[in-house]
């Protein structure tokens, strides 16, 4: 087959790159070289946008109800309660990186309204009521619409509280719902490790699902502290609380419930399509540390003792490894180390 002039060329110039890789030391040479190529090509910065809606940022006070739906131990409860609780409660030694320092980055997250465009006050972030559903209500093998389903009995049971009319006293309520290990929910593992959704009572209320991914696709929805179902395979990093699944559910809990507070019903910060949209956590994927890209978490700490990975500090002596949010400030996805 004919070669044209201008393929010749190109098969000659593609010739002398590889001749002159060949005469540079292995050892010199850049394991990935395509990465600096990749630096001299602009990439369009990312921004979410501010789509009018509500905001569940600035108010001043912010419950969080636990519904413990199956077979969860006490001790796997105690390390959730811990990371939500330092949400919102300094934790660590001074100017180390904390979950408390890491959740405030969403306080960037402002309306148009004169009344928040102002510098957020201190909000208080508590851990409100929890239940414990060990009966499995709905069964063990759920639909999306059942997560909604949960909440809404729990709430006109009085197991947790009703949500706040709006202004009354700058309060809001969140639900989070959590499935244990041996639950099945709609498209969890193929498309979802989490989700956040909106309901109606008296007022709109938010809630969150995350499930236990342990049993049913650790590499999925656990990652980085199991090998991954696809993509660049590096080993796995150790869990800081020891627990594969939990430490993985923490990780995408700090993603939903940012999702929840920056875009509750679908009109706040958000790229892309309102039905899937990118979100403050998760329009960062797999950024863990400084120096992140696909199949590397980042530079982040690691336990001399236990050998875990961590990059935030909690109460309780706690560690935790949380994703890189998108701030508003800096327009920029940031990571806490």
């Amino acid at each position: 087959m004919a070669v044209l002039g201008s393929e010749k060329i190109a098969i000659h110039l593609l010739l002398i790159c590889i001749v002159a890789l060949s005469t540079v030391d292995a050892a010199a040479r850049p394991l990935f070289p395509w990465r600096k190529l990749s630096a001299l090509v602009q990439e369009e910065p990312l921004v979410l946008q501010y789509h009018n809606g509500p905001l569940l940022t600035t108010t001043p006070i912010l419950n969080l109800h636990l519904i413990w739906y199956g077979n969860f131990t006490s001790a796997q409860r105690a390390i959730v309660g811990d990371f939500l609780q330092s949400l919102g409660t300094e934790s660590g030694k001074k100017g180390s990186p904390s979950v408390f320092t890491w959740w405030k980055t969403t306080e960037a997250y402002r309306g148009s309204a004169p009344s928040q465009l102002n510098q957020a006050q201190p909000l208080t972030r508590r851990l409100g009521k929890q239940k414990l559903d060990e009966a499995y209500s709905l069964g063990k093998s759920l639909k999306r619409t059942d997560i909604a389903v949960l909440v809404k009995n729990a709430i006109q049971s009085g197991a947790l509280p009703l949500p706040e009319k709006k202004k009354s006293n700058g309060k809001v309520e969140l639900y989070l719902v959590l499935t244990s290990e041996d639950v099945l929910v709609e498209n969890f593992c193929s498309s979802s490790c989490g989700f956040h959704g909106s309901d109606k009572a008296d007022i709109e209320y938010a809630y969150a699902w995350v499930g236990n991914s342990a049993t049913q696709c650790p590499g999925q929805c656990a990652w980085p502290f199991h090998q991954p179902i696809y993509g660049p395979q590096s080993p796995p990093l150790l869990p800081p609380n020891g627990d594969v699944g939990i430490d993985g559910m923490i990780i995408n809990i700090a993603t939903t419930i940012a999702g929840a507070v920056t875009n509750p019903f679908k009109s706040g910060y958000f790229q892309g399509d309102a039905a899937a949209p990118l979100e403050a956590v998760s329009a960062c994927p797999g950024m863990y540390g400084s120096g992140a890209y696909p199949g590397y978490a980042g530079q982040v700490f690691v336990d001399e003792t236990t050998g875990a990975s961590y990059n935030a500090h909690g109460l309780n002596g706690r560690t935790f490894l949380l994703p890189a949010m998108w701030d508003p400030t800096s327009r920029s996805c940031k990571t806490l180390v």
